[in-house]
């Protein structure tokens, strides 16, 4: 394990071991009286990075020292386990939702001591599984991890709105442009509708455009507090390819820094010598027209 001088975080080194099905939940159970914290992911459209995000929280959690499954709740759309290796899995989510399996035989061992419960790629699989079962598998999970993270599918739709409705606190994922940001004024009005808990925005992928919308923008907009900026950076994308999440593979790049921020965040950790969520933008054009961007949320 790589530490460096005066750092709290310690990275493994990249290559970590092919996952495999956990045959057993690993640990003991949380303390009598104490139960995880669920946290859903969530975004009003596809593209803004919403489970390359998730899985490098999960991991950035578990290299704090937190334990950590990361759930991924896009049933139709499953991006998690291709994204960690794990496309192949025989039992998924699918099969738990299905009534064809149990949780602990979904789980699956993932980077940085975390633990993963994939779902499928199959249709058929898909179309077995009931979304109304995550409840059960959540409350499962609070039992043994301390923090259980949904990555869940974009937009309204039946299966994006369940793990809204089991969930502890939302972040919500968008990008610096009007169309992410309708998105997700929308997953926002759907979540004070179901009672869910925002905990706020993360911006994703900033810095592409000098007309993009400033994260203040975002934030004034939405009524919610910015979690995070996260920069566009290529690093992300080549820890994709390599199945492997930044925080890992390339922990000083401009994302990992603000992703191992936002993991403190979430985990309440401070201290000096941590990384830290990168500041916000100063200005930007769009934040020159602030009444028109409002005049169009309102109407």
């Amino acid at each position: 394990m790589e530490c460096r001088e005066n750092e709290r975080i310690c990275v493994r080194p990249r290559k970590w071991r092919k996952p495999r099905l956990l045959l057993r939940f690993v640990g003991e159970r949380m303390p009598t009286g104490e139960s995880g914290k669920v946290i859903a992911i969530a975004s009003g459209k596809g593209g803004t990075g919403k489970t390359t995000l998730a899985a490098s929280i999960g991991a950035a959690l578990a290299l704090l020292g937190k334990k950590v499954v990361i759930v991924d709740a896009d049933l139709g759309m499953a991006d998690l386990g291709l994204y960690l290796g794990l496309e192949k899995s025989s039992i998924t989510l699918h099969e738990v939702l299905a009534g064809e399996a149990s949780v602990e035989q979904a789980l699956y061992e993932g980077p940085a001591g975390c633990q993963i419960v994939p779902s499928g790629l199959s249709l058929s699989g898909f179309s077995r599984a009931n979304p109304q079962r995550l409840k059960e598998v959540a409350e499962e999970l609070r039992e043994r991890f301390e923090f259980i993270i949904l990555d869940c599918a974009p937009g309204l739709s039946r299966e994006s709105t369940v793990p809204l409705t089991v969930s502890d606190e939302v972040l919500i994922v968008v990008t610096p442009d009007l169309a992410s940001l309708a998105d997700a004024l929308r997953v926002k009005m759907m979540c004070d509708a179901l009672q869910a808990r925002v905990g706020g925005v993360v911006v994703n992928r900033t810095g592409l455009s000098k007309t993009e919308l400033a994260p203040r923008e975002v934030g004034s907009m939405l009524g919610l507090e910015i979690l995070a900026t996260i920069p566009e950076d290529d690093e992300i994308r080549k820890s994709a390819n390599l199945k492997v999440p930044v925080v890992l593979r390339k922990k000083d790049s401009p994302a990992a820094l603000a992703h191992f921020g936002l993991a403190q965040r979430i985990a309440r950790i401070s201290g000096e010598g941590s990384p830290s969520v990168p500041a916000a933008p100063k200005s930007s054009e769009a934040e020159k027209k602030p009444s028109k961007l409002r005049s169009m949320f309102s109407r």
